[in-house]
């Protein structure tokens, strides 16, 4: 645009649903557009133009109804909302041609219409938008330029300003939503560009074309501009993000997805805007849609932005200085890979920026490769080459490519460069944990559903595993592949996988055994979850049959994340088959009036999850049980007579619930829970003795109050149709 100085466009929108201050938040479609022409040099107005836009969805709130005045029936019979723009174009061009002018500036009513209405709805229908609508005046800021003792911008009003400048209301004859706000609007504005004020519109407002990407300095960032954005889908870029938030100016390196601690993506991200006026627009986006999930937008801190997006790596300092690139992540790749068998992996279609300095490898401290690396491209086109290889193969591996940012980066450096390769047992003290299985777990338990991988090479990873398994990595049960280490956290060698059927198992035995992983055959055996778990638990299995597990757990698979942080105690009512390790009984003699009690060690997690690509909250953050776990309250006497309970994951007061339908996820508990602010890992999912969904959950409050209260307000209420029953068990 030439010049802001010819013309102005006085521009008004409602919606089918909440307008007014409100306008935007509820996501609702516009359903029409006022403008007139303003002639900045000849103080002349031109036609008044009102247009009605019919909705992809006719339907309309009452309050909308009362206020615009329209029906269903009328915009039934509207041109949809890119017929009407293209009509604006055309008739604002005309007129301008008309008046021997070449440029205009929108003006509006507060930014809502712009920033909160236009540009999202927009952006969700994939219309192309003027370039007039990236930069407008606001009347607010103008008359408040212009007359600085009417009052604070966020207070002025049509009516007020009006009533400031003594400028007659209209006739309530006159008074038609869009209409009047438009005549109000170019009152004004000619009655400040005159004497004595002669006023020049000059507070441009901008709206961004696209995000910024680019590194976050470690300089204090403002509390008062950054929100967290939660139940994003897996596969959620930076640019998915700023289009969720399209309309709103997201700073340079604005937005920083959040990794779970396997590196993995959260579901959530953190993302700074440019000041605290677009912080707060975006908090009115709480539970607008992207795609088909509702997205919840809260409040968040500077320290917690930079705790995820900042860094001192000066290796990443300098590898992400190349502003405005596309950045993909490449996970799974070979450890002998080296920069220029990547760029050949790539092809000339997609050419990395600057060629190997264009490519930054993630490595342990000691120098050894992760087999993750991220890539610079100049341009999306580059990139989407790049991710059509998605899951090539390059050596013996298949490469997984994501979309990433600059925080993710980050995050993944700070990650691998603050945590040792192989985690080692902690020295906090051993933790007693009453664990009971029960008759029915040891029928269950010995049907023949697991295999065991014995010889694997040291080095080998989950990933090298599945690639081991081929095709039979469909039949692995959820979070069913087991690494065992040595007593000294080291590798051992082994692994169990558990598989869906006897039947697969078997399959995969007679396939698998003495296959090649890297440089070794691999020996496979069909075997039980009676006998997996009794290697987990630290016994041995040979040709002479099985030793039991001594009275302490031994060294696992490294921690996904920590089981159990800290003890709380419950009440009996509340235990039911928390899904922990399936642990054999030990025999009792006949008259022993007590069951064994198992010490587990509550800061280990005894499983490690099989990989995947970066996954939603849905799936991840509670504990998947073995087929057969159960654990039954010990009662064992104290001194004073007390029971002694077992302990469960995190401090607070519990409600069970009932009756939940069996496909109901994580995500579904914490949606039917809205408003508590729970977390994930505040779920705990209930399984039955064949390994599946028993319709039961165990949720931990953060105090015994909310969980009373929720009881009181949730009880009873349907949850995919059926009613849940809730229970607190914090008596």
């Amino acid at each position: 645009m030439a010049s802001h100085s010819d013309t102005l466009v006085v521009f008004f929108g409602a919606t089918a649903g909440a307008n007014g201050g409100k306008l935007g938040s509820d996501e609702r479609e516009i359903i029409l557009l006022v403008w007139q022409i303003v002639d900045l040099h000849e103080k002349k107005v031109g036609k008044l133009q009102r247009r009605l836009v019919k909705p992809d969805s006719l339907e309309l709130t009452d309050q909308s109804k009362e206020e615009t005045g329209l029906s269903v029936e009328e915009l039934y019979k509207a041109e949809p909302l890119d017929k009407v723009l293209q009509q604006f174009q055309q008739s604002v061009s005309a007129e301008l041609k008309a008046l021997g002018r070449s440029s205009y500036t929108l003006c509006v009513d507060g930014p809502l219409i712009i920033r909160q209405a236009l540009h999202p709805e927009a952006s969700k229908k994939n219309l192309v938008l003027p370039e007039c609508f990236y930069s407008f005046v606001d009347v607010r800021k103008e008359f408040h330029k212009c007359c600085p003792n009417a009052g604070q911008v966020q207070d002025l009003t049509l009516h007020s300003m009006l009533e400031y400048v003594c400028i007659p209301e209209l006739p309530l004859s006159e008074q038609v939503m869009g209409l009047k706000e438009v005549r109000c609007m170019v009152q004004l504005s000619l009655h400040i560009l005159a004497e004595p004020y002669n006023h020049k519109f000059s507070c441009f407002e901008a709206v961004k074309y696209k995000l910024e990407s680019g590194a976050c300095k470690t300089e204090p960032v403002d509390s008062e501009t950054v929100i967290r954005a939660r139940g994003l889908p897996w596969q959620s870029s930076d640019q998915d993000i700023s289009r969720f938030f399209k309309g709103l100016n997201i700073a340079k390196g604005g937005v920083a997805l959040c990794l779970n601690s396997q590196g993995r993506r959260n579901g959530e991200a953190l993302v700074r805007f440019i000041n605290q006026e677009h912080r707060d627009l975006a908090l009115e986006r709480h539970k607008h849609h992207m795609g088909s999930r509702y997205i919840e937008v809260y409040k968040a801190t500077g320290e917690e932005f930079l705790k995820i997006a900042g860094g001192t790596s000066n290796e990443v300092a300098q590898f992400l200085s190349k502003e405005n690139q596309v950045i993909i992540r490449m996970r799974g790749l070979p450890f002998t890979a080296s920069p220029q068998d990547v760029l050949t992996f790539l092809g000339a279609d997609s050419p990395v920026t600057d060629a190997s300095d264009g490519l930054l490898f993630v490595k342990y401290p000691d120098g050894r490769p992760t087999g993750d690396a991220f890539v610079l491209f100049s341009c999306e086109e580059y990139a989407l080459n790049a991710l059509k290889k998605h899951k090539q193969i390059l050596g013996k591996r298949y490469i997984e490519l994501f979309r990433s940012t600059a925080a993710e980066a980050q995050q993944v450096l700070n990650r691998y460069m603050s945590t040792p390769l192989i985690s080692t047992l902690p020295s906090s003290s051993m933790v007693p944990m009453p664990v009971l299985a029960t008759p029915p777990y040891l029928a269950t338990g010995s049907t023949r559903d697991c295999v065991r991988l014995r010889g694997l090479p040291y080095t080998a990873a989950i990933e090298d595993i599945l690639e081991f398994m081929g095709e039979h990595t469909i039949d692995i049960k959820p979070h069913g592949v087991h690494m065992v280490l040595n007593q000294q956290g080291r590798p051992s060698g082994d692994a169990f996988i558990q598989m869906r059927s006897a039947d697969r198992a078997f399959m995969v035995a007679q396939k698998c055994h003495k296959k090649m992983m890297k440089d070794r055959y691999v020996e496979v055996f069909q075997c039980s979850t009676e006998e997996m778990s009794f290697v987990l638990m630290g016994g041995t299995l040979n040709r002479s049959g099985l030793s039991p597990p001594p009275c302490k757990l031994p060294c696992l698979a490294p921690p996904a994340y920590a089981a159990f942080p800290s003890p709380a105690m419950l009440s009996e009512a509340a235990l039911y088959q928390p899904p922990l390790l399936a642990t054999p009984r030990t025999p009792q003699p006949p008259h022993s009036p007590h069951p064994t009690l198992l010490y587990m060690n509550m800061n280990m997690n005894y499983t490690a999850y099989y990989p995947s690509p970066p996954v939603s909250p849905s799936t991840m953050s509670y504990f998947a049980s073995p087929p057969g776990s159960v654990a039954l309250a010990a009662q064992q006497p104290h001194a004073q007579g007390h029971v002694a309970s077992p302990m469960m994951p995190q401090h607070g007061a519990l409600v069970r619930m009932q009756g939940l339908p069996y496909n109901a996820g994580v995500k579904d508990i914490l949606s039917f829970f809205q408003g508590y602010q729970l977390q994930p890992d505040a779920v705990l999912l209930l399984y039955n003795f064949s390994g599946q969904r028993s319709g039961e959950a165990l949720i931990t409050f953060p105090s015994e109050e909310s969980a009373r209260r929720a009881v009181a307000e949730r009880a009873n209420h349907p949850l995919s149709g059926l009613p849940v029953r809730l229970l607190v068990c914090c008596d």
